[in-house]
């Protein structure tokens, strides 16, 4: 008996060895199946970004919460180590033989290889970005994660809340030293960025310290906790003021007296051609976007056609509404200032207008039987975008669901002026941020079973953004707008992408002034001027992205015509759907193959 025990305990250890090693191996060298290095990729990144950890929450299940009370490093000294670890994953992800990988794992491959190949060829554009901007700089972007993400459910959550909180001067820190990189390599930012980001901050800092959204959200939270006693609250509430007075406004100061300096220094408002190998950048700029290496000019050219494709259309819709003269800018102009189309500018008029999107998505949400058959299990949210950031946030904008179902999909509105939000438009919008848009793509994709965790979380801008632009179309099509002033609501929305491909194109290509782009967009589209002046300066901060919506939707759609056309009778828009959908974000050149290879399976 004892000779059995002992040799039994000798096979134990011996496995434990052989599994240590096994994990040792997984973790530092080539690991024995692609799909351990997959999740090894996944694993090494997110680890090292409690943010977005906290975001999906995909560790608190299995009681991993540490993560909760770090702030992701913003030094440039973590930057460059993330590239060194891109390198050298997309150097063994090359190792592997792909060829005799099976279909999916195959698929898996290219979309890995694509994203690491892209971020590789790029690396020289590192720093050609603008971390503190007035869309989503940091400065803004952390308040709101404070808000909307971080949970205050138990004593621990508001223990790592305000362990968090003491670190919002050290991050400030890191990401000043990143800033004075920029600077040193003559990458700096739009004189207008510099004045509206001054603004903001002075607005946070400006504001008392019990009202301000860090800490207002947290004692709100605090208040609809039920696991934390009174007297903890008490505390926690005492200690987050302090927390904001030691830690977190000296970092703002800091950040407002470097940007003090920097408005001295910045002249200029144009677009990315002015920065060392403005050009160059500006071309990667594209294929990261669009996920193809487009040509800008083709790019601007298109967006041209297409302008005047769709004011064609437009033009009857008008001219049966009563609205003859004029060009269609014009006319749109004036009936977005039809009183008929507007809400009350007040509070009752901002409940209005957050029912009515409410309303709106609630009837397509059981309406789509007839398109989809697979939908997400996480629900949908409409917010207010907060006070806080709501001056230079955009128009609207959608937060993915927690990945364990603690926090649903949210669509966040800016009510900042009601006279921004037109009646004839809240379908559209509602149709591209919530649903059939941007909500059943993000929530679907993170619902997937039996792919890599990357796929799951991966963005692909053309992909997702195109998504989103296509659902707008296809609730037209599925008789969502038959209201002709509700069609003309999704065709000016899709006018807005096509006049995107000019700007943007025009301002960091063909060299047009600021002034130059928001007078085209104003004379094409008729926005309100506070519309377009915050997309021109959007565009300005964040070159190619915002060409990404046309050209994803037209692929998508082009897809669909081709699959229709050759399938006939045997094409199922429902099928179509699940296969755009049901493998996550990918490049589109990959979605192409994707769907090429569903037609040529079913009409085998």
């Amino acid at each position: 008996m004892k000779r059995l025990l002992k040799w039994s305990g000798g096979i134990v250890l011996l496995l434990l060895l052989l599994a240590s090693a096994l994990l040792l191996h997984t973790i530092y060298a080539k690991p024995l199946k692609i799909g351990w290095f997959f999740e090894r990729v996944f694993l090494e990144f997110a680890l090292d970004d409690p943010e977005m950890l906290s975001r999906i929450r995909v560790l608190e299940p299995i009681g991993i919460r540490g993560h909760n009370s770090r702030l992701t490093d913003a030094s440039p000294e973590r930057e460059q180590a993330l590239r060194e670890k891109l390198n050298a994953d997309y150097a063994m992800l090359k190792r592997y033989d792909r060829d005799k990988l099976d279909p999916e794992t195959q698929l898996s491959y290219d979309i890995l290889d694509y994203f690491l190949g892209l971020q590789v060829r790029g690396e020289a554009f590192a720093h050609y970005n603008f971390p503190v901007n007035q869309m989503f700089g940091v400065q803004s972007s952390l308040p709101n994660f404070f808000a909307d993400v971080h949970q205050v459910r138990s004593k621990r959550d508001a223990e790592d809340y305000l362990t968090r909180m003491t670190q919002v001067d050290t991050k400030f820190q890191q990401v000043l030293e990143g800033l004075k990189l920029r600077e040193e390599k003559g990458i700096l930012p739009p004189r207008f960025t510099v004045e509206k980001v001054l603004e903001q901050m002075r607005g946070f800092r400006g504001t008392p310290v019990r009202e301000n959204v860090m800490v207002k959200t947290f004692i709100d939270k605090l208040g609809k906790s039920t696991d934390i006693s009174a007297a903890d609250k008490t505390s926690f509430e005492t200690e987050a003021i302090q927390a904001m007075e030691a830690h977190v406004l000296p970092g703002y100061d800091r950040l407002i007296s470097y940007y003090e300096n920097l408005l001295t220094k910045v002249t200029s408002n144009d677009g990315v051609w002015r920065l060392p190998d403005g050009d160059k950048f500006y071309a990667h700029a594209i294929e990261m976007h669009t996920t193809a290496p487009m040509d800008a000019d083709k790019l601007h050219w298109t967006g041209v056609e297409e302008v005047a494709r769709i004011h064609g259309e437009m033009d009857q819709i008008l001219r049966d509404a009563g609205y003859v003269d004029g060009t269609v800018g014009e006319r749109m102009a004036r009936l977005g200032k039809d009183p008929a189309q507007l809400y009350p500018d007040s509070a009752e008029g901002k409940e209005m207008i957050l029912a009515d999107f409410r309303r709106v998505i609630e009837e397509i949400n059981h309406g789509l039987e007839p398109y989809f058959d697979v939908r997400p299990r996480a629900s949908v949210e409409v917010r207010p975008v907060p006070a806080f950031s709501e001056k230079t946030a955009p128009g609207a904008y959608y937060q993915g669901p927690a990945m364990d179902g603690s926090r649903p999909g949210v669509f966040y509105l800016n009510l900042r002026k009601t006279e921004e939000i037109t009646r004839f438009g809240v379908r559209t919008l509602a149709y591209h941020e919530a649903i059939p848009g941007h909500h059943f793509q993000v929530a679907i994709m993170q619902e997937l079973k039996g792919v890599p965790t990357f796929r799951r979380l991966l963005p692909f801008t053309a992909y997702s953004e195109g998504w989103a632009l296509y659902t707008e179309l296809l609730a037209w099509e599925a008789g969502f707008q038959d209201n002709p002033l509700d069609n003309l609501g999704r065709l000016q929305a899709e006018l807005f992408r096509a006049v995107r491909l000019v700007v943007d194109t025009g301002m960091h290509a063909k060299r047009w002034s600021r002034e130059q782009a928001i007078e085209y967009m104003l004379g094409a589209t008729g926005m309100s001027e506070t519309d377009v002046v915050a997309e021109i300066e959007r565009y300005l901060v964040n070159p190619g992205q915002a060409l990404a919506y046309k050209v994803g939707m037209m692929k998508i759609v082009e897809l669909r015509d081709r699959a229709r056309e050759k399938l006939g009778e045997r094409f199922d828009v429902r099928e179509f759907h699940n296969v755009v959908l049901t493998g996550g974000a990918m490049p589109l050149a990959i979605l192409e193959r994707r769907v090429d290879a569903w037609i040529a399976a079913k009409g085998a």
